[in-house]
């Protein structure tokens, strides 16, 4: 059964003891949360973030399937300037792992497990790092806390074409895609990557188009995403059970760190398949098996 997250908004319960917040005010996150009879409430739900310009819409395949697998909640998420969720002026994996534990509030829940893709995946990492005690353990998808490929600093032609696009008004939704994937191509060569962008163009009832992400904000913190290192510097290791899935053909995760991610992460291990970033679209069959042979433990 699915429940949508705008719908079943539940007030905080109690205040946890400890300041969770870093300092930070946190967001009402959109949430979709998937579970059925057989859902065993002794387990700590999944909850699930995207990476950059996704949202809790590209999981929800892989929510259900885990639900249905694993008998346990499955929570996806739309991170802060993303989907559904509050647009704000700040935007890193430090706000975005206070969003999460004020959603565990919000929803009474003691303790999670947590899986993340590339910007989710830094997210979910600090959030272990940070509230060891929140989390039960972590699957972290093509992403490493070390330092980040070439091909993520060339994010910034992405980012420029799309606060450059102006859509005529006059066209409708479709019409206006296609003009959209038209001028994108001038700056970005990847389709896939085009496609996976466009589904966040929206459509405002006074016939402007605009982008469900916060393109400006994330643009503005585009370099704290790369800095994540200095953000950990001082946490403890992770000592949870967490595991690491990521693409052969993708540069997000060099094979050669691995030793030094297990220095942060020590009870981990890799799982490699033959895919690229978007791992879980790419083989999904695969994907979803690793995940619950590991949620199953």
């Amino acid at each position: 059964m699915l429940y949508s997250g705008r719908r079943f908004l539940v007030p905080i319960l109690k205040k946890c003891t400890r300041a969770y917040s870093d300092n930070v005010t946190p967001v009402k996150m959109a949430y979709n949360l998937f579970e059925g009879s057989n859902t065993d409430m002794s387990r700590p739900p999944l909850v699930i973030m995207h990476g950059l310009f996704g949202s809790k819409q590209n999981w929800r395949a892989v929510g259900k399937a885990l639900q249905a697998k694993t008998n346990r909640k499955i929570i996806t998420v739309d991170a802060r300037n993303h989907g559904d969720s509050p647009h704000t002026a700040e935007h890193s994996s430090m706000h975005m792992a206070a969003d999460i534990v004020h959603l565990m509030q919000q929803l009474d829940i003691k303790k999670i497990s947590v899986m993340g893709h590339s910007m989710g995946g830094r997210t979910m990492m600090y959030m272990a790092l940070k509230y060891p005690e929140l989390v039960d353990s972590g699957v972290i998808v093509d992403i490493s806390p070390l330092t980040l490929p070439r091909d993520f600093y060339e994010m910034e032609q992405i980012f420029n074409a799309m606060l450059n696009l102006r859509v005529p008004t006059d066209l409708n939704m479709a019409d206006g895609r296609k003009y959209a994937e038209v001028e994108m191509k001038k700056a970005v060569s990847s389709k896939e990557t085009i496609d996976f962008i466009l589904l966040n163009l929206r459509k405002n009832p006074d016939g402007t188009f605009r982008w469900a992400a916060n393109v400006q904000t994330l643009y503005n913190h585009l370099r704290l995403f790369s800095d994540f290192e200095s953000h950990i510097a001082g946490l403890q290791p992770y000592n949870g059970r967490t595991m690491f899935i990521c693409g052969n053909k993708s540069n997000f995760v060099d094979p050669k760190s691995w030793p030094q991610i297990q220095k942060i992460f020590p009870n981990s291990d890799i799982h490699w398949l033959d895919a690229g970033h978007l791992v879980h679209f790419e083989q999904p069959a695969k994907f979803v098996e690793l995940l619950v042979n590991f949620l199953k433990q």
